[in-house]
């Protein structure tokens, strides 16, 4: 049932992926020893407690409608029916079917222990557990967790990170990242250790102090892009700002006062020469001789 092997030691990195010494995990967490049954008791009866148990569906009691017999007992030449919400009518009610209930399953706490040590056991033994000296995150950075990801060479894997007690800064940053999933150490189950392919572990939390050593090759590799960045825009701003004035220049302005003060004078001299009319002079004299000669 069990398998056993010798003990194990794992690769360390600094919090920003600088690569240490190699460390030897604790002998009396990593034996080698993997239990497959327990493993399979406490991961089902993980995955049966996540189960909510909300499923229902209605007898004939619970079906509204038919109170009344649909037709009467004998005589018809059908079959006899008491209700139409029996089970074997459409819309009827449910035999044997779903009720709300709980799916828990209780395991003892010796049991569940054994079964984390099992699993921490069968990553050991595949060589995919890495220790990290710490995690200093002064804020949630969602970046600087995926490029530290990124440089282990894990980013497509499933990383399990466990930290020596609550780091609410690290959690944050990784919420957000699919494959990756940040708890403390304690809380950690069998089931979460087998999901995983790498399990990263802060040294402080198995008992392992790393001592912090220098580091400078993340810093070079993030202020390169950085530059890029800034310079694109500036060179883009510059050509935009050089070719708007050539484009408003002067031609727009010229046209318009050129269209008006041509259209303005024709209208006003047209005006006056229509206003000076002989018709009513010439009126007032037809008219009158016609009237005197009456």
């Amino acid at each position: 049932m069990a398998d056993t092997t010798n003990s194990f030691d794992a690769a360390a990195y600094t919090g920003n992926g600088t690569a240490r010494e190699r460390v030897a995990l604790p002998a009396d967490m990593f034996d080698g020893v993997v239990n497959k049954p327990v493993l399979h008791q406490a991961v089902k009866a993980f995955l049966a407690n996540q189960r909510q148990g909300n499923a229902a569906t209605k007898t004939r009691g619970k079906v509204i409608g038919g109170n009344q017999k649909p037709w009467k007992q004998k005589g018809t030449g059908r079959a006899r029916q008491g209700s139409i919400r029996a089970p074997n009518w459409v819309g009827g009610g449910t035999v044997f079917g779903p009720i709300p209930r709980s799916y828990a399953q209780f395991v003892p706490k010796q049991v569940r222990a054994l079964a984390r040590k099992s699993a921490f056991n069968a990553r050991a033994r595949e060589g995919s557990v890495i220790l990290i000296d710490a995690f200093n995150y002064d804020a949630p950075k969602t970046s600087r967790l995926a490029a530290f990801v990124e440089r282990l060479g894990v980013a497509d894997q499933k990383v399990l990170i466990l930290t020596d007690g609550v780091k609410s800064n690290l959690h944050m940053s990784g919420r957000n990242i699919p494959m990756v999933h940040v708890l403390p150490y304690s809380d950690v189950s069998a089931y979460h250790i087998l999901w995983s392919d790498v399990v990263l572990i802060e040294g402080s939390a198995i008992g392992q102090t790393l001592e912090p050593i220098a580091e400078t090759e993340p810093t070079v590799k993030a202020k390169a892009p950085k530059r890029e960045v800034v310079a694109k825009p500036a060179a883009a701003k510059k050509k935009t700002a050089a070719k708007a004035p050539a484009k408003k220049a002067a031609p727009k302005k010229a046209d318009k006062p050129a269209k008006k003060k041509a259209a303005k004078p024709a209208k006003k001299t047209a005006a006056p020469k229509k206003k000076p009319a002989t018709k009513a002079p010439a009126k007032k004299s037809a008219a009158k001789p016609k009237k005197k000669g009456k």
